[in-house]
């Protein structure tokens, strides 16, 4: 395993209250503080996953292609503990990270190769949760392509039951590339 950047891992909040918060008992804080502590989040990340692609190695890692055509794409994706929440979930953050990844690589079946783009918007509804272990279907199709924006919507569904858990849509706008 690697080492952190820095060898002091700094709690995320202070051990004893030091503030007061009107109408809130020194025992409440107290509970909050305890809360938030364990909820980790403020070590210093390790020098071997501060790399360029690393996040987009994560997301890759976890999705497998099932269908690919033009306007249209599907993956599978199982969820793991590395993409979990602390109650085993999906987390959202990588449903936000997955339909990103997708809706790009979808955007790609349909427009120039010599065209740059980059996300203007992305809307996301967490229906429910994709349990530990479960496999998600994740189907991405281009709802309009045009000249300067693709529209794209990604639907994730449990394999099992074809239940839909989370739906987005993205906005990417084109943009040409410099001829330098």
């Amino acid at each position: 395993m690697a080492k952190p950047s820095s060898s002091a891992t700094p709690s995320l909040i202070f051990d004893s209250p030091t503030i007061q918060i009107k109408d809130v008992s020194e025992e409440d804080l107290r509970g909050t503080i305890e809360l938030l502590n364990g909820l980790g989040g403020s070590g210093q990340i390790p020098d071997d996953c501060n790399t360029k692609g690393f996040y987009s190695d994560i997301i890759r890692g976890h999705l497998r292609q099932r269908r690919l055509e033009r306007g249209r794409l599907t993956y599978l994706l199982s969820v793991k503990p590395a993409v979990s929440n602390r109650y085993g979930f999906l987390h959202g953050g990588f449903v936000a990270a997955a339909a990103e990844f997708s809706s790009i690589a979808c955007a790609r079946t349909v427009m120039a190769e010599d065209k740059e783009l980059f996300l203007g918007e992305l809307s996301i509804s967490y229906l429910s949760g994709a349990p530990p272990n479960a496999e998600v279907i994740i189907d991405a199709s281009i709802l309009r392509s045009g000249k300067h924006l693709n529209v794209v919507a990604i639907d994730f569904r449990l394999q099992k039951t074809g239940k839909l858990v989370y739906t987005a849509r993205s906005t990417l706008y084109n943009m040409p590339m410099a001829k330098l």
